[in-house]
């Protein structure tokens, strides 16, 4: 041989001359000169195909990544014969052999009738009765039998090892019946495609919740022993809360999920569905080869169907951009992956709770503690079976922590509890109410925001209250109460700068006679003249 290649480049060139591709195409796809190639095929014993030989399709042109797609049935790898297909041209004085799916015409035609793809039905006759013919004699066959569909054109997007991965959920999984109704149902499908070796993780739900969308990433990261540095996404509920171009509102289970893990969200614009090609074209090829027109009895089993299906099919074609290998690529992004936190997520449910008169929030039929100030406002709750969590609406700041407790009970930390107000206090604020409500009031205000040096401004409440009289310093009160000012330096102000009130005389007894009276019995006994 020419030159000595590495381990995944010869895998590569075998695979691809397994497939019967000429040396030329091979070069092509590889970078291996055809002297290299030819050398290594010769040397495992597969026939080394050329240009122009009777029965050979023409070549077909290479596809870079940069290009578009539009290979949803990539070839596989692993091929399990020589091809007796005999819908290729023969030889001259030859006639045409029999085709090698002919025995299998009513089996094939009942696949496709259940909706399986020509790349499905090969791989089941590979698998169930040992078939010896290549994928391309079934297509051909299926081809004849239901026509040519030609594929839809799909953007590649280029990305490095390990920097990116898309998930999705597809909605139509198999038929798995269900063990609560006894009967059959389909179950979700939700897919990780890695960006630059579209190795996919397929993974089988019997519901979606934003706890469950956060746990099948967690489970797929955990398969493929690294995480990625962004996750592309659709704007589903369980993932996006708030659809925004520039900032969209991630679900905060699932952000802080991905925060454990070292990932970043980057939503999709809505309506730009070639962002995550990749993924969908995983999503599809799961929901039109393996999983098409089966049933399963659990969720186990189709799992497991799907598991082994992936490994031994999925994982080795020749995927249709790349011309390569999807396990080899793996194997070249998987030491790119980042590491994985040694503990997993600890789950939580979520909501918001308003900070009650008591100055807690309930939840679940308990009540826990928020600090001083948050009457009355909402604050957003984290629970799981052992904390609660309070936050800040708008900061996302942690207020307070709390073990859980059972139904009726309260935790609310000490630094939280009303201070146990002294006897003499209390009697000198009931001396307060008794000489008006408003300057009861105030005088409570001052306690409960001055606390112990408050206790003097209360006195100098009272004396206002004995200098000027209650009906004066109530009236202040009141104003202080009204504008917000409940302090004795406002009262004081307010009751020196009020106006005097002009002094009168009445008479408060009926035996006080008036004083013309007595004028005029002086004037009779001087008998001085009016």
């Amino acid at each position: 041989m020419s030159n000595v290649l590495d381990h995944y480049k010869q895998h590569e060139v075998l695979a691809l001359g397994r497939l019967g591709w000429t040396l030329r195409r091979i070069a092509d796809a590889t970078g291996v000169h055809r002297v290299t190639v030819g050398g290594y095929l010769r040397a495992a014993g597969i026939a080394v195909r050329g240009r122009g030989r009777p029965g050979e399709d023409p070549p077909k042109p290479t596809i870079s990544s940069e290009e578009v797609s539009t290979d949803l049935e990539a070839k596989p790898a692993i091929s399990a014969g020589v091809s007796t297909d005999p819908q290729r041209s023969s030889p001259p004085g030859r006639a045409p052999s029999a085709s090698a799916c002919e025995p299998y015409r009513e089996l094939i035609a009942e696949a496709l009738g259940r909706g399986r793809n020509a790349m499905a039905i090969w791989q089941d006759l590979v698998d169930d009765h040992g078939f010896a013919a290549r994928y391309a004699s079934v297509r051909r066959f299926v081809v004849a039998l239901r026509g040519h569909t030609p594929a839809e054109a799909r953007v590649v997007i280029t990305t490095a090892p390990g920097e990116e991965g898309q998930v999705d959920y597809g909605g139509d999984g198999p038929m798995v019946r269900d063990p609560s109704a006894g009967k059959y149902r389909r179950v979700r499908l939700f897919v990780l495609t890695l960006g630059y070796s579209r190795k996919c993780v397929r993974l089988l739900t019997w519901r979606s919740s934003a706890q469950i969308w956060a746990e099948l990433h967690e489970r797929a990261f955990r398969r493929l022993g690294g995480t990625v540095k962004v996750i592309v996404l659709d704007n589903l509920g369980e993932g996006v809360l708030t659809p925004d171009i520039y900032d969209p509102a991630l679900n905060p289970l699932y952000r802080d999920v991905l925060a454990h893990y070292g990932v970043v969200a980057l939503p999709c614009r809505v309506g730009d569905p070639d962002r995550k090609g990749k993924v969908e074209a995983g999503v599809g090829h799961a929901q039109k080869t393996p999983l098409k027109g089966l049933r399963f009895e659990t969720i186990e089993a189709a799992q497991a169907y799907l598991d082994r299906w992936e490994e031994r099919w999925a994982d080795t074609r020749i995927h249709g951009t790349t011309k390569r290998q999807v396990a080899v690529m793996f194997a070249e992004e998987r030491p790119a992956l980042g590491p994985l936190p040694v503990e997993p997520f600890r789950y939580y449910r979520f909501g918001e709770r308003t900070v009650h008169l008591n100055g807690c929030v309930e939840v679940e039929g308990a009540y826990y503690g928020a600090p001083p100030g948050w009457l009355g406002q909402r604050l957003q709750v984290q629970w799981n079976d052992l904390y609660v969590r309070l936050l800040a609406p708008k900061t996302g700041q942690l207020l307070r922590e709390h073990l859980r407790t059972h139904r009726g009970w309260y935790q609310i930390h000490d630094e939280d509890r009303p201070a146990r107000t002294p006897p003499s206090t209390l009697t000198l604020l009931a001396r307060a109410t008794s000489a008006g409500p408003s300057i009861g009031t105030v005088c409570t205000q001052i306690h409960q925001h001055d606390g112990v040096p408050g206790i003097r401004r209360i006195l100098g409440v009272l004396a206002l209250a004995k200098k000027h009289g209650p009906a004066v310093v109530e009236d202040a009160a009141k104003a202080a109460l009204e504008i917000g000012v409940p302090t004795y330096r406002f009262l004081r102000k307010y009751v020196d700068r009020r106006p005097p009130v002009p002094l009168t005389l009445r008479q408060v007894d009926p035996l006080i006679r008036q004083l013309t009276l007595y004028r005029d019995l002086i004037d009779r006994k001087t008998g001085d003249p009016l």
